[in-house]
């Protein structure tokens, strides 16, 4: 009896081993012999989205994200409800702002086309994001690859687990931490803000309410967004007041200048523990994007399904 239960232990540890580990099985090369074209085939598709408009960008680089923080880079974001569960597009992080969805089945069109049933929506959105930092005149990466993609998504997972425009610094430190991440990872990936927008509803509270805000910026930002709920609420302002469509490192300096759009934003240099990484980072963007780089290579290793896991979407909306 005791040998049987050292056994079922070992075998449950090893489990558990491989589940954690799964993210080893991920590579740099993965398509290179099934899908050689794979890389020169998504960026045509998707530098043409974005001279179309700039803000889409920061719209597949924020979809990256809120994939990964549910459930593991999985595509389940780009899954459209069904009769059987009501998908993360509509969570509170993604309803109405998430974006940038159709720019991804144009490339999975484009990709189905050279290497049909071959390249998972998980990886083009992978691929996508970081072509759109790329683009954008961010620092560039080696994506890994081999993800597949999930057959459900979550939206209370998605309601627990992406940090809200209202987040307080111990409360992204700690949804970070959940993910495997550092405060000093986040306070990295958090510098995808220097490229995008965001709704009015989003910051009204932060323009109207709050005391540690520039006023003359607030002042702007009033200017297009009334403080009556209803009014306005869609219209939108740049996260990053100097550069918004550029990746670079004048987000940081933004929160120094008491300027951070989001009360998020401004959490990150509010004298607590992330102000001298916000500082050294708006002096030294070299570091920024180093730092950048491999913290959202390792934000793409949070548990993706791989080997006989998930399926490869035909249709990055549903599943087969």
């Amino acid at each position: 009896m005791a040998s049987k239960a050292i056994l079922g232990l070992f075998t449950l540890a090893l489990v558990l081993l491989l589940v954690r580990n799964s993210s080893a099985q991920l590579s740099t090369n993965y398509y290179s012999s099934s899908c050689p074209n794979l890389f020169s085939t998504v960026k045509p598709v998707l530098q043409s989205a974005i001279s179309s408009e700039k803000r889409m960008g920061a719209s597949i680089l924020r979809l990256f994200f809120h994939d990964c923080f549910v459930n593991g880079c999985d595509g389940s974001v780009l899954l459209d409800d069904t009769a059987t569960f009501t998908g993360e597009k509509n969570s509170n992080a993604n309803k109405n702002s998430a974006r940038g969805f159709d720019v991804i089945d144009n490339i999975k069109t484009a990709v189905e086309q050279a290497c049909p049933g071959v390249v998972s929506c998980a990886d083009i959105l992978a691929i996508a994001a970081r072509d759109s930092v790329v683009i954008l005149g961010g620092p560039n990466w080696d994506v890994k690859l081999g993800r597949r993609d999930a057959r459900t998504a979550s939206l209370s997972a998605a309601n627990n687990n992406i940090p809200q425009p209202t987040s307080d610094l111990s409360t992204l430190i700690s949804m970070f931490s959940a993910q495997g991440l550092s405060a000093n990872e986040m306070v990295a990936l958090v510098g995808a803000h220097t490229i995008g927008q965001a709704r009015c509803t989003s910051f009204r509270a932060r323009i109207y309410n709050e005391t540690d805000i520039d006023s003359s910026f607030a002042k702007t930002r009033q200017s297009n967004c009334p403080s009556t709920s209803g009014s306005g609420d869609n219209n939108l302002a740049p996260l990053d007041l100097q550069t918004p469509t550029t990746f670079d490192n004048n987000y940081y300096e933004n929160l120094i200048y008491l300027k951070g759009l989001l009360h998020s934003d401004q959490q990150l240099y509010s004298n607590g523990s992330t102000d001298s990484l916000v500082k050294t980072y708006s002096m030294n963007p070299t570091q920024f994007c180093s730092d950048f780089v491999a913290a959202i290579i390792k934000m793409g290793d949070i548990t993706p399904l791989t080997g006989s896991q998930g399926e490869i979407r035909k249709n990055c909306r549903k599943i087969n």
